[in-house]
């Protein structure tokens, strides 16, 4: 039975994670895929240390968000995309704007995230 809960969380997240980054996308384009894949680096990392923390989620549950929902949401394969439609079309200081504001703003929303977590994890636990 435990093993049958996390596969339908992370079903069931990864849905809907994959709508919510469609959503994004269709929004905003190559801006969307910017949003989804910062937004999941906090949300992977926050996610992370602040059940390190606090152990307040249960592994089915940890799971389905980290995995499912975190894993749909992001997306490596339409950055790579939005990266070639730049170079394709001669844009090559947008291709190299684009890559490096996904790295370095990545690596810091999972910094933040990763502080985050940290803080609201020891708070819950205290409290």
């Amino acid at each position: 039975m435990n093993k049958i809960r996390v596969y339908l969380s992370v079903a069931v997240f990864g849905f809907l994670g994959g709508i919510c980054r469609y959503f994004l996308s269709g929004a905003y384009q190559a801006m969307g895929t910017v949003i989804c894949n910062l937004l999941g680096c906090f949300l992977l990392s926050f996610l992370t240390y602040f059940v390190i923390e606090s152990k307040r989620l249960p592994e089915w549950l940890n799971t389905g968000l980290g995995t499912g929902f975190i894993g749909a949401f992001t997306t490596f394969s339409s950055f790579e995309l939005d990266s070639l439609k730049f170079i394709n079309s001669s844009q090559s200081f947008m291709a190299v704007t684009y890559f490096l504001l996904s790295i370095i703003f990545g690596f810091l929303c999972a910094l933040l995230g990763m502080k985050v977590g940290v803080f609201l994890g020891k708070r819950g636990i205290s409290e």
